[in-house]
């Protein structure tokens, strides 16, 4: 009988043991946050574009490989060139539902407006990519190289070319006047809602040229409609896949081997509200770092010629920082700053 009770409390003490080691190995899963109700994911710019189709795409990849327990639900708030996006984000104080992607707009809606934002009133959370611009044209259009195309451009005089693109006083723009100042001439600029659009125009021949993402004008360069006459960075995009009959990513020239001094590229960021924790941060890194382990991101990167640079923490910050001084040097020299 002593034997008895001694085993019943032994076995008592070692179940006790072991649901004690269970609780303390368990802490770390047991207070890790994670989502309790759908996600919004917030995109700051009409549908079709680039930051439309890059949040579809994480959209369908969370969903395919099941990478949350909550849905993830996209909403396009494009008015006021993003403005609309922005504010709504930072209008959800300390809500971890709700993640937005940014693109250029981070910086030049607010200076181009002077609405009441900052990208520092929102949560960085990680560079995602940067984003090429490529100077496209219609292959019906006479002029099948840059030098051809800027030749035109001069010759034609101020104001007859029309240039399609996203937004008005955002990145399209802020490229057009630096077109205007290396050739000594004025187009028609014409905005759009989003990059979608844009190709649209360009391949109905109501516009002359764009400087659409690669992403947004690849089907219509792909299908033989639009010609890609340069990209405008300081290297060639480095993909040499063929993706027409005859040309790849980096068989496209840099505009500066035209002769047009001009490289810009764009940022693909997730940014949360302020006023999360670190804790609910960290949820979505790791979230989006699973995304971009996945082959379906990897075809991405390549189908749409994206610097798949990835930062997060004091590495964004600091970028975030360059960037937005960069931006206002821009756009102070474009005229872009919004009069207080």
């Amino acid at each position: 009988m002593i034997r008895d009770l001694f085993s019943a409390s032994t076995s008592r003490l070692a179940r006790a043991s072991v649901a004690a080691l269970m609780t303390i190995t368990a802490a770390p899963l047991a207070f890790a946050w994670e989502p309790t109700k759908p996600v919004e994911f917030v995109i700051p710019a009409g549908t079709g574009g680039g930051a439309d189709q890059m949040a579809r795409l994480i959209q369908g990849i969370v969903q395919k490989h099941k990478l949350m327990e909550e849905p993830l639900i996209v909403i396009n708030k494009s008015g006021g060139a993003g403005a609309e996006g922005f504010l709504d984000v930072k209008g959800a104080e300390g809500d971890p539902h709700k993640i937005i992607i940014t693109l250029s707009n981070l910086f030049t809606t607010p200076m181009a407006t002077g609405v009441p934002f900052n990208w520092k009133d929102l949560t960085p959370v990680a560079m995602l990519a940067l984003d090429q611009f490529v100077l496209w044209t219609n292959v019906d259009e006479p002029y099948k190289d840059p030098k051809e195309y800027i030749a035109a451009v001069k010759a034609a005089g101020p104001s007859k070319f029309k240039m399609a693109g996203t937004g008005s006083k955002q990145e399209d723009q802020i490229i057009t006047v630096a077109l205007e100042k290396a050739t000594g001439t004025k187009f028609i600029y014409v905005p759009f809602k989003g990059g979608g659009d844009v190709a649209v125009q360009l391949v109905g021949g109501h516009v002359q040229s764009t400087v659409n993402n690669p992403a947004e004008a690849v089907s219509q360069w792909r299908a033989g409609k639009l010609r890609a006459q340069c990209v405008f960075d300081t290297e060639r995009i480095p993909f040499k896949t063929k993706v027409t009959e005859t040309q790849s990513w980096n068989d496209i020239p840099t505009c500066k081997e035209a002769g047009l001094p001009i490289d810009y590229v764009m940022l693909r960021g997730i940014f949360m509200a302020g006023g999360v924790t670190a804790e609910q941060t960290k949820y979505y890194v790791d979230l989006l770092t699973k995304v971009r382990a996945t082959q379906e991101w990897k075809d991405y990167m390549e189908r749409g010629a994206f610097n798949p640079t990835f930062m997060v923490g004091a590495e964004f910050k600091k970028w975030l920082e360059a960037a937005e001084t960069n931006h206002r040097e821009l756009m102070t020299e474009a005229g872009f700053l919004a009069k207080k």
